[in-house]
């Protein structure tokens, strides 16, 4: 799987399990990375590996298992800080993070700025480095995380936040779910050609296993019905599937979200 490389970092893809991704970060030309969202040790391992990289740091977005559960195995090959979300129970976390905390990795240069993003877990953070965002299961590409443990007032204030970063930014979540989150959002908004066009670009890269992950936010504000709350049509959709009418955003969020909860 082709890698992404960025001008002063590159971030290296890792599938894991039926659809997560985990993400090594590091500086170009150097041998130490980062992993991010390690839920399953022995893929990372193979990773850092046929990289030739040497692991100096793991960062967690939530408490979920496909998250953490490599966590103890990559601990004992390489004692490593573990950096992650304060008000969730992340195993061996020794630096525990919350909003504008910023994360600067020894060895790298790199500097992560925190945000915090509860909705799909209470505790839930994305990291921001550069231009890129590493969200985990707070927004995917078409679509967003359950709401597990926040409420919809949370997840839509999270999603808010991400919406305002500019229009460049990279979105790297941690499931490959691109093409099933379309086929919902092409459902909400049928003649939307934004839709249409990411959902055929969408089925040739898969029908070629390729990832459809990172996605920008430009391409999210287009076509994702969880960041389009705010549009007519979108608000039209939820009316008619709620079966009244919705008079806020958080109101149209709370009733797409449960919409595709039931298709799920």
């Amino acid at each position: 799987m082709p890698d992404t490389i960025l001008p002063m970092f590159e971030v290296h893809t890792i599938p894991a399990f039926n659809d997560n991704y985990i993400w090594l970060i590091g500086q170009t030309d150097s041998p130490f990375v980062a992993v991010i969202d390690p839920g399953d040790p022995e893929p990372v391992i193979e990773a850092l590996r046929l990289h030739g990289k040497q692991l100096n740091a793991i960062l967690i977005t939530h408490h979920h298992s496909d998250h953490i559960g490599g966590i103890r195995t990559l601990l004992e090959r390489s004692p490593v800080p573990v950096y992650g979300p304060a008000g969730e129970d992340i195993p061996a976390l020794s630096h525990p993070l919350r909003e504008g905390d910023t994360v600067t990795l020894e060895h790298h240069g790199l500097e992560l700025h925190v945000i915090d993003t509860p909705g799909h877990t209470s505790g839930h953070i994305c990291y921001l480095l550069e231009n890129s965002l590493f969200c985990g299961d707070t927004l995917f590409a078409g679509g967003c995380g359950r709401l597990f443990e926040g409420s919809p007032e949370q997840m839509h204030h999270s999603l808010s936040k991400i919406s305002a970063l500019p229009a460049d930014t990279q979105i790297y979540c941690a499931h490959e779910y691109t093409e099933d989150n379309l086929k919902f959002a092409r459902i909400v908004e049928p003649n939307n050609p934004d839709i249409l066009a990411r959902q055929q670009q969408v089925q040739s890269q898969r029908q070629q296993d390729l990832a459809t992950v990172p996605s920008t936010l430009s391409v999210e504000l287009k076509t994702n019905p969880f960041l389009r709350s705010s549009q007519a049509v979108v608000r039209e959709a939820a009316e008619r599937f709620a079966g009244h009418p919705l008079n806020s955003e958080v109101a149209v969020f709370a009733t797409v979200r449960h919409w595709k909860d039931t298709l799920d």
